[in-house]
């Protein structure tokens, strides 16, 4: 019997106690990341100049589940659990069969999901004595999320944002110098990587792959500092897990099952986090929901982009990465959804993608925009630039509904407010908004730099 209620609201001692990793349960293991000049499997010391032991040692766990520290539930209990909301307004709009759920990540204190990894990342580099963090951010949701996560716990945070957000989005970076954080536009003059390229473009938009270069510069350079990354890592997808621990709870007290499960997919923290624990029960023969990453055509890895080892950042910093990739020198064009704006996926999202284990569809910003707009006139959430894409599949998935007349549950993940992004709302509302053509030539020039196999 499907519950009546609008929202199931879990009690505080319903925050998952364990992260789930999915890397247990694969019926065949991930590609480990190779040293860019030896071609081996890099160890724990190659990785212990960026990243803490702990989540070193969670980055190539195979242990299902993974203890959540109780200073990291305490802070948890800030904001988790999170609704998740039976959208009957927006049903109701579509005039769809469907019935469709999201899981609200926008009550964070900085809006959306990223917290989630943010404070056990700040938290595992405390422990071990670290005193600044360096990060990279798109959209700002995660330097705003790493801004908060520092403050808790006494580490310094210094973010790289790319340059187009910047300029798009001023009030994320407010946020995270209200938070104290240092904030640069990314390419800046403060590294090496920066300077090379402000050198030859002094009006580059900036990446996420050139953010990354910046802010791994400068950790390297520094032995109290260390490096965070917002998505992309095993470990930080995770720390997401608790999203869709909590929506398996949650949906099981609607007494529904879902027949499809929709995430926004850039670099893949939100889109896993939802997914994965779903995906452990459909592994295991309990359910076998159809599950869909929805991600930006002027940004598309999954549809677009190739499977192979790659950087991860535009400068050649990082190891290398077996992921879906439309090479570490693509610059996307500048549009909204700057989370979504990174050349590579995470390795982890690539493999099980290449396993079959779930689909992958591109939108442009428009009608991602339009449905946001729809979403929020039915529902009053005003999801962020990102969620939008997810948001704009379950639309029009309800409405194939409408037309086929089948009862499907949707469930997707609503995973920041889009009240920093009014600026790009506005864009979109006076008709201003493009949608980027990405040409193949594009895609094609910016692949032959990737690392020689």
């Amino acid at each position: 019997m499907v519950h009546e209620a609008t929202r199931i609201l879990l009690d505080e001692s319903r925050i998952p106690r364990h992260w789930y990793n999915i890397a247990a349960d694969l019926p065949v293991p991930p590609p480990p990341p190779l040293h860019p000049g030896t071609r081996e499997p890099i160890g724990p010391d190659d990785l212990a100049p960026l990243f803490p032991a702990e989540l070193i040692a969670q980055e190539v766990s195979t242990e299902g589940r993974i203890p959540v520290p109780d200073a990291v539930l305490d802070v948890y209990r800030l904001w988790r659990p999170t609704p998740l909301v039976r959208a009957r307004r927006l049903e109701r709009a579509l005039g769809t069969p469907a019935r469709i759920y999201y899981k609200y990540e926008g009550g964070s204190p900085s809006g959306s999901h990223k917290p989630n990894t943010a404070v056990p990342q700040a938290y595992y580099n405390a422990q071990q004595g670290v005193r600044r963090l360096t990060t990279e951010t798109g959209a700002g949701q995660w330097g705003s999320a790493l801004a908060f996560a520092c403050a808790q716990f006494g580490v310094a945070c210094e973010v790289w944002m790319v340059r187009a957000s910047y300029d798009q989005k001023p009030h994320r970076r407010s946020l995270m110098r209200v938070y104290g954080a240092t904030v640069h536009a990314s390419p800046s003059p403060v590294t090496g990587a920066g300077g090379k390229i402000l050198a030859a473009d002094p009006d580059s938009p900036g990446s996420l792959g050139i953010a990354i270069s910046e802010a791994v510069e400068a950790a390297s350079a520094a032995d109290d500092t260390r490096y965070a990354l917002g998505s992309v890592l095993n470990h930080v997808l995770t720390h997401q897990t608790v999203i869709g621990e909590e929506a398996l709870e949650q949906l099981a007290a609607f007494g529904e099952t879902p027949d499809l499960i929709v995430g926004c997919a850039g670099g893949g923290s939100n889109f896993a986090g939802l997914s994965f624990p779903f995906l452990r029960e459909k592994l295991a023969g309990r359910i076998d929901p159809v599950i869909r990453a929805v991600e930006p055509a002027a940004c598309p890895t999954f549809t677009r982009g190739v499977y192979a080892y790659d950087f991860g950042d535009t400068a050649g910093l990082t190891p290398l990465l077996k992921m879906h990739t439309l090479g570490h020198d693509f610059v996307p064009d500048p549009i909204h959804a700057g989370g979504l704006r990174y050349h590579g996926m995470s390795p982890l999202l690539s493999h099980i993608y290449e396993l079959g284990m779930f689909e992958a569809v591109a939108k442009g910003q428009r009608e991602c925009f339009a449905a946001g707009a729809r979403f929020a006139r039915a529902e009053g959430v005003l999801p962020a630039p990102e969620p939008s894409h997810a948001v704009a599949e379950v639309i029009a998935e309800a409405l194939r509904c409408k037309e086929s007349g089948e009862e499907k549950v949707i469930l997707t993940a609503v995973c920041g407010h889009g009240h920093f992004d009014l600026g790009a709302y506005d864009q979109y509302l006076s008709g201003e908004m493009a949608d980027f053509d990405l040409p193949q030539e594009r895609i094609e020039a910016s692949l032959t730099s990737l690392p020689a196999s």
